[in-house]
């Protein structure tokens, strides 16, 4: 399954303890033509990215600053 790509603008970041014993951190990202999305990310890329970066996605399903 491919990942569309994608460019937007991080709005918010948020982590959370769904289940009790993960840590899932997300974002949501508005998109150039106005829709948000919320992606799941990894750690490292969490920390790379601050709300107001653009963002791109790329096909292999990479996000990464514009």
């Amino acid at each position: 399954m491919s990942t569309p790509e994608w460019e937007g603008t991080v709005v918010k970041k948020y982590r959370a303890l769904l289940d009790g014993a993960n840590l899932y951190r997300r974002m949501r990202i508005r998109l150039d033509d106005g829709r948000t999305v919320t992606v799941r990310v990894d750690r490292a890329t969490w920390k790379a990215l601050s709300v107001g970066d653009a963002v791109i996605n790329t096909a292999e399903g990479g996000l990464r600053r514009a």
